[in-house]
């Protein structure tokens, strides 16, 4: 009932906007702008750059329709108005309302929402009617001549029409350029007062962004420009001014014809520096550095008297009371070296550096000429952070697990803690959760519990024994070295898991779009403290050996491993001697069974032992990440992740050595546990691509298998693939997808083979309200591993018939720091289902899948 009143309620709404008139706040002598063609040469423009020099633009519209025009157009012009037409239409109205509401409250009426506030509402969140004026469109030939004279055209012409045949009220303004045959570079000549600069110059002319013969093009000037600028300061002109530099066109611009050619002189003029009574000029010279002084907790309340000094190789460290640093930890974070000249990326880098210590608030570096105006004396000013920081967290909660949780995470930071800017983080976490799980015998209220803590030890340069890294992997890459532990505990949650985490890893990162993550050691520990719970957690694998286990009630050896259900209907399973029990029958020939009983039993078994085995992952991978992001509006970029993972090879190595105890199938233990091994990759790529300065397309593939073998059969279930979620494959529930043509078979689905891809289109609706359209493919599949079952195994190519295909789309709130995210997701092709029926089974409203997430999903 309620699905179909939502249903009629919809209907409705799109009727009622749909209905609107897009001209009903048009005048009878005005019309309205539905479109902008520029022609250039006669051939029609598609930039959007250039479509933004127009000043009107048409009404913005969601995928074709002026959704927000026509929401302007249900707004009420004068609503005051119109509620006093109203109250006054029949004669008593007014005083029958003032005597059941008050006077007071009959005009709080006449201000409130669905009188007034309906329609300001319904004005904000709309647009009004861009009705064409002609004074804009005017300036918008203006903006299109000088765009196209800074690309060469100087000659161009331009003119526009409105064009009025397509619709009543309705037109498309054209507007048409004559461009005219473009100027071309002639020749080029310099005029530089500096004779450093001159220098610097010709030795790097073959890098100019100008050339003769190219066509006059404003933007190369302007990189051009910019690339001077960075050469100049990276070679010893600290104090360059961009401004200083000029181009001159020599030549006629009006002349008219096919080998139209200018000639550039590019004027470098001196330094200018403007003082309270003059405007004085001097001579760009090449600057070294004379002195490097770093002060560690100067203020400058206090003189140098007050500062006590050491000097370190080239550099002099001035420090109050007790130096807190080792000098080398402070000099390794400078890169201006005593007697070496300015460099502009020394200084970034060095910026950079002293940040990434994580130790100093915002440095500062002044740089202060000597009397020759050659010589530099660099002083870097450090604000240190507090040694120690305290924090704490505290969340409540709702999931599947628990009605009502609650959690604490106190933390502790010590900072510079050697005295070479290690920092080391302590932190804790503590949940208490109510469940009403019957299988849980605690009747306490907070029943459930979760507890752990961590420790990380951050080193600011990659530290191995007896070797000098730096020369590898210099400081300016932001090397830094990562030790960890940590512990978790669980009770009451699932098979009560105990973990216990190590990572020795480094990281660096070359430049500001490449990173690399190499960890040398991960362990990883999970032993499982009641194993026995593992049918009551995975109930969808109880329900199918339960199902099989109704073949068999009337067996008098299986009596006792039956239990009547809660209703008295029927029988079930014992958890766990039932289900043990009847397991063990069947597997060991107790009882006589089918051949697919049988093959179905043992699937189910090899599940329980492989989920309830404790695992002891011994890893190292690398992670190589890159990107051409240049910032958070940059909507055309890449990203590139590739991880590479081996497991158990040393582990494996010692036992060559050291000879390990073994398990009954030949498993090689440490701590009693047979170790995983296997190796894995993941390749992740990711493209948007800007189809206009609102629109947006993404793209995403994903790659992803572990192979396992020798002390290993299969991939521990932390480490295996799973398809489904808001980030994934939408029109899926988490872990519900795959594997290959199975159809949601366990709680948790999961493989050891990945292939996702996923396009979106992004738009905007209303103001922060955005939307998308998405469509997702993929699924997940067991390969090289222990599981025999043909639907869920990757065989070869014809395999990627079993890419399950999800489409739907989404509606998202920008609260600029965050997005807050609500995705519906179709099943469009679902390989579970018949042949037949694989395309558009459940593609309605009823067997949609609505995701919640937070920022877009790629």
């Amino acid at each position: 009932m309620l699905l179909n009143i939502t249903k009629i309620g919809l209907l409705l709404l799109v009727i009622a906007i749909t209905s609107c008139n897009a001209t009903k706040r048009v005048a009878d002598d005005e019309l309205l702008l539905t479109r902008n063609l520029i022609y250039a040469d006669s051939v029609k423009i598609t930039n959007e750059d250039i479509h933004s020099l127009i000043f009107q633009k048409p009404n913005s519209t969601l995928l074709g329709y002026p959704l927000r025009l026509n929401l302007y157009n249900l707004a009420k012009k004068n609503p005051d108005s119109s509620f006093q037409v109203w109250l006054h239409k029949k004669e008593k109205r007014e005083q029958r309302l003032i005597n059941i509401l008050s006077k007071k409250q009959v005009e709080r009426l006449g201000e409130s929402f669905l009188v007034k506030g309906a329609s300001v509402w319904l004005k904000n969140i709309g647009e009004p009617p861009t009705v064409i004026d002609t004074s804009r469109a005017r300036r918008s030939l203006q903006r299109l001549n000088a765009y196209y004279k800074s690309k060469g055209y100087f000659n161009n012409s331009t003119t526009y029409e409105i064009d009025t045949s397509l619709r009543k009220q309705r037109a498309t303004i054209n507007y048409k350029l004559d461009l005219g045959a473009p100027y071309l570079i002639d020749s080029i000549s310099t005029k530089i007062t500096s004779s450093a600069l001159d220098s610097i110059n010709k030795a790097n002319k073959s890098n100019s962004f100008i050339k003769p013969g190219q066509r006059i093009d404003l933007d190369n000037f302007n990189s051009e420009r910019e690339r001077l600028t960075n050469l100049f300061r990276n070679t010893g002109i600290h104090n360059f001014q961009e401004s200083s530099i000029s181009y001159d066109l020599i030549g006629d611009t009006t002349k008219l014809g096919n080998n139209q050619k200018l000639d550039i002189l590019l004027n470098i003029e001196d330094l200018k520096t403007r003082t309270d009574n003059a405007l004085s000029t001097s001579e760009y010279k090449v600057h070294t550095f004379k002195k490097i002084n770093i002060y560690t907790n100067y203020t400058f309340n206090n003189g140098l008297d007050s500062l006590k000094k050491v000097d370190y190789k080239d550099f002099t460290i001035y420090y109050q009371g007790k130096l807190r640093y080792k000098p080398k930890t402070l000099t390794d974070a400078v890169f201006l070296k005593k007697d070496s000249i300015y460099r502009e990326i020394n200084r970034i880098r060095t910026y950079r550096q002293i940040t990434n210590l994580n130790t100093f608030k915002y440095p500062n570096i002044e740089f202060v000429a000597d009397s020759t105006d050659s010589e530099l004396t660099a002083n870097i000013y450090l604000s240190p952070r507090p040694k120690y920081s305290l924090g704490t967290d505290f969340d409540v909660t709702h999931s599947n697990i628990q009605f009502l949780g609650i959690g604490f995470s106190p933390s502790l930071q010590a900072r510079n803690l050697f005295k070479g800017a290690e920092n080391l983080s302590i932190s804790g976490r503590i949940s208490i959760g109510a469940s009403s799980d019957p299988d849980i015998a605690d009747n306490r209220f907070f029943n459930i519990l979760e507890t752990g803590a961590d420790i990380n030890l951050n080193l600011p340069r990659i530290w191995f024994p007896f070797v000098n890294t730096s020369r590898i992997i210099p400081n300016y890459m932001l090397p830094k070295t990562k030790l960890s532990i940590g512990t978790s505990f669980q009770q009451n949650i699932g098979l009560d898991k105990q973990t216990l985490n190590t990572v020795f890893g480094y990281n660096w990162s070359p430049t500001d779009f490449k990173k690399n993550t190499a960890e040398l050691l991960n362990v990883q520990f999970v032993r499982n403290v009641n194993p026995d719970r593992f049918f009551a957690v995975y109930e969808s694998t109880y329900e199918s050996l339960d199902e099989i286990a109704d073949n068999y009630e009337t067996e008098p050896a299986l009596a006792d491993y039956f239990e009547t259900t809660d209703d008295g209907t029927d029988l079930q399973l014992i958890i766990p001697e039932g289900t043990t029990g009847f397991t063990n029958a069947i597997l060991n020939g107790e009882v006589s069974s089918s051949e697919t009983d049988y093959e179905d039993v043992s699937s189910i078994e090899e599940r329980r032992i492989r989920l309830t085995e404790n695992n002891l992952i011994f890893a190292s991978n690398y992670t190589f990440t890159k990107n051409n992001k240049s910032g958070t509006a940059d909507n055309d970029f890449y990203q590139f992740r590739l991880k590479l993972e081996s497991a158990g090879n040393l582990l494996s190595g010692i036992s060559k050595i050291i000879p390990f105890y073994t398990s009954e199938d030949d498993k090689l233990l440490v701590f009693n546990v047979p170790f995983s091994q296997y190796v894995k990759t993941e390749l992740d790529y990711i493209k948007h691509w800007s189809t206009s300065r609102t629109n947006v397309l993404a793209f995403r593939s994903f790659l992803g298998i572990a192979i396992p073998y020798g002390n290993s059969d299969n991939i521990p279930f932390v480490r295996s693939y799973f398809a489904g979620g808001s980030n994934d494959n939408r029109a899926w529930l988490p872990y519900s997808l795959g594997p290959g043509r199975t159809d949601n078979i366990n709680d948790f689905n999961e493989a050891n083979l990945k292939i996702a891809f996923n396009l979106e289109y992004r738009f905007p609706i209303v103001g922060d309200i955005k939307g998308a359209l998405f469509a997702d493919a993929g699924n997940i599949w067991n390969v090289l591993d222990n599981v025999t079952d043909e639907k869920a195994t990757f065989e070869n190519f014809g395999s990627l018939g079993d890419l399950a295909l999800g489409t739907g789309l989404g509606i998202r709130y920008d609260f600029t720091y965050f997005v807050f995210r609500l995705d519906m997701g179709l099943k469009t092709y679902n390989p579970a289902e018949e042949s037949s029926k694989r395309w558009f089974r459940d593609y309605n409203l009823s067997n949609a899948v609505f995701n919640i997430g937070i920022n877009y999903p790629f």
